[in-house]
């Protein structure tokens, strides 16, 4: 039966690790035999849509790979996606990747879970990992996030942040993931605010194969569209999308709030900065970590673990020196925190 855990630790501000740093390792000669794992070269992620320097989801899964490699001193390997691809090419991705000799492997988003269910038979000594999905397999391990947890608080911040009483959501693609980020956040500003600050909603794209987590001129544009109505907050769970999102409502002067990594803290976005108030975090590197630590140490996780604020898997930023000025906020996140940790606050999914 596949064993269902919640870890106790997690490691934590792995997403803030330097991301500009030259990935290591890359493909390497046949050593793993024809099941993997006789010689473990290390950790190997694969990279979901959007790919690395969308500074969000991948790059966060990025800084696990950064620290794993440093800590453990072995080869890595990140392997980016291809446009169009199907799911035999996710499958031949991950095959080569645990025949080589890499352990564990990692698949970076749902969309590999066909792919790791298939591939994940065939390498039983390998150690797999899915970012944000569930699949089935002795030596799997499922690695999942309390998204909406994280969108609550930033439902909060948005509700306390407003002026105008209307806030804004850009989700990437019309998926259950991202349900869950937008479900969090509208009862975080409805149970903030008393029901008076209107929620505005706007998915990309019906299918990720549409550009909705790698476009970020979809994100500005559903951007542009919200503050005509009037949002001056707009909270994006869009992947590279969101840089669109960011730059719009930092032309405009309103705020943006980020997803998965600080985006505040990022280079790349640092033209933008003084607008992105917060972002609702998600240690996406932090899994990886744990999960690479876990077969270095000889004894790999498997079955669903699931990152949540009782374990910092999830969180809100305050890097921006704003977000302590706005009066109120501060103390309204800490408690809204403490209500979900302790279970008197039940955050919706759906």
């Amino acid at each position: 039966m596949r064993r269902i855990s919640k870890l106790t630790r997690v490691a934590v501000g792995v997403a803030s690790i330097a991301l500009a740093a030259t990935a290591c390792g890359g493909t390497s000669s046949d050593s793993g035999g024809s099941d993997g794992g006789d010689k473990n070269l290390g950790l190997a992620i694969a990279y979901d849509i959007g790919g690395k320097g969308d500074q969000s989801f991948n790059d966060a899964a990025y800084a696990g790979l950064q620290k794993a490699q440093k800590e453990f001193g072995y080869k890595t390997a990140d392997i980016e996606p291809t446009e169009g691809e199907t799911d035999a090419d996710k499958e031949q991705r991950l095959a080569s990747l645990a025949k080589q000799g890499y352990n564990p492997v990692i698949g970076v988003g749902f969309a590999y879970g066909p792919a790791m269910e298939a591939v994940a038979k065939k390498y039983p000594k390998v150690t797999f990992g899915i970012v944000d999905s569930v699949v089935e397999g002795e030596n799997v391990a499922s690695l999942v996030f309390a998204e909406e947890q994280a969108s609550y608080l930033a439902g909060v911040a948005a509700a306390k942040a407003t002026k105008t009483n209307t806030v804004g959501f850009v989700g990437g693609v019309d998926i259950p993931l991202i349900h869950k980020f937008e479900a969090g956040y509208k009862q975080g500003v409805q149970d903030t605010s008393g029901g008076k600050v209107k929620v505005v909603s706007q998915y990309l794209t019906q299918t990720a194969e549409e550009g909705g987590f790698s476009s970020p001129d979809k994100g500005k544009a559903a951007a542009e569209g919200q503050i005509e109505k009037k949002a001056d907050v707009v909270y994006q769970a869009a992947g590279l999308s969101g840089q669109g999102v960011i730059e719009a409502a930092a032309k405009a002067k309103v705020w943006a709030i980020g997803v998965d990594s600080d985006q505040y803290q990022q280079a790349a976005l640092a033209n933008y900065k003084n607008y992105i108030l917060t972002s609702a975090l998600k240690d996406v590197g932090g899994a990886v970590y744990t999960l690479a630590k876990s077969v270095e140490d000889g004894k790999p996780l498997t079955g669903t673990q699931t990152f949540d604020l009782k374990v910092n898997g999830v969180g809100l930023s305050e890097s921006n020196p704003e977000f302590a000025k706005i009066a109120g906020l501060s103390d309204a996140v800490a408690k809204a925190k403490e209500g979900i940790i302790d279970g008197s606050i039940k955050v919706k999914t759906e």
